[in-house]
């Protein structure tokens, strides 16, 4: 099949959650010139294996939320996962009040929705919580306005996007009640390793993922950070993750911002002897961040 061939076919995206979820919405805002075909998965398991296994040939997985913070077994799935990080996606999370028509806020007893949709929306949630209001973790946004929607269950509400509630047939009782405005998932968009495409793609990057252990050694990350600093890499991002069965021992994940690919290049070179393992995870040209408001 033709890269034209390909070009033409729907693209098989991979999303955690069901459909209208805010991994849709990503992924739609991503893919903006390509038909697509989402593939919801449960699980951010199941969404890496969707991929791995040619069931998906990409997938949209959030990394981290400027409110709630990164979403740190991602990292983890990520790096086992054999996929290379292609792209990135800032999306502006608007949190919704939904349930089946004709409900008002005093008539619902259960809010549903996913543990961060919920830390989200403390601020609205917390004079519910006040008066009975039962607020009940799920698995996510979007399903959970399905099943109300499937169950034709009054008294309940879902946090989701007002995609999900156009989708199933659901109202917005309360929009926008994200307690902070500034609320913004990043998306990473990644697909199946093709060493040659990655190659050309790098001379068009100016944003790596990479992660790395290090020797337990006094100083040994400062002597990391020290390194791309001298080559002008501008460190956007940094998480730790313990290594499993070796305690006190941990990798770092790196997002890393440069001007200059060769630069770059040299900068990973010259840290190499003072860390253990390192793995690329993807170079790829940095997602906008805007300023939308609603």
């Amino acid at each position: 099949m033709t890269e034209q061939d390909n070009n033409k076919r729907p693209l098989k995206v991979a999303i955690q959650g069901g459909y209208g979820a805010f991994h849709e919405i990503a992924a739609r805002k991503y893919y903006s010139d390509r038909d697509l075909t989402i593939v919801p998965c449960d699980t951010f398991i199941d969404l890496f294996d969707s991929v791995a296994d040619g069931g998906s040939d990409a997938a949209v997985v959030a990394i981290e939320n400027s409110v709630a913070g990164s979403l740190i077994p991602n990292y983890a799935l990520l790096s086992g996962s054999g996929l290379t990080v292609t792209g990135e996606v800032y999306l502006r999370i608007v949190q919704n009040l939904i349930g089946l028509p004709g409900q008002k806020q005093e008539d619902i007893t259960e809010v549903h929705s996913h543990p961060m949709a919920i830390l989200q929306c403390q601020e609205y949630l917390a004079p519910m919580r006040s008066r009975g209001v039962k607020v009940i973790e799920s698995i996510d946004t979007a399903l959970s306005a399905k099943w109300i929607s499937e169950n034709r269950r009054t008294g309940v509400a879902a946090l989701a996007s007002d995609l999900a509630a156009e989708m199933y047939g659901l109202e917005i009782i309360a929009a926008s009640i994200e307690s902070n405005k500034r609320n913004f998932t990043r998306f990473l968009i990644t697909e199946p390793v093709c060493e040659p495409e990655i190659e050309d793609q790098g001379k068009h990057t100016d944003k790596a993922s990479v992660c790395f252990t290090l020797p337990h050694a006094v100083g040994s990350l400062s002597q990391v950070l020290s390194v791309l600093a001298f080559y002008r890499i501008n460190l956007s991002k940094i998480q730790s993750l313990p290594v499993v069965g070796k305690e006190w021992e941990y990798f770092f994940y790196l997002d890393l911002l440069y001007d200059d690919l060769s630069m770059y290049r040299k900068s990973l070179e010259a840290i190499k002897p003072l860390i253990d393992k390192l793995q690329i995870l993807g170079e790829y040209k940095a997602g906008e961040r805007n300023n939308e408001k609603k």
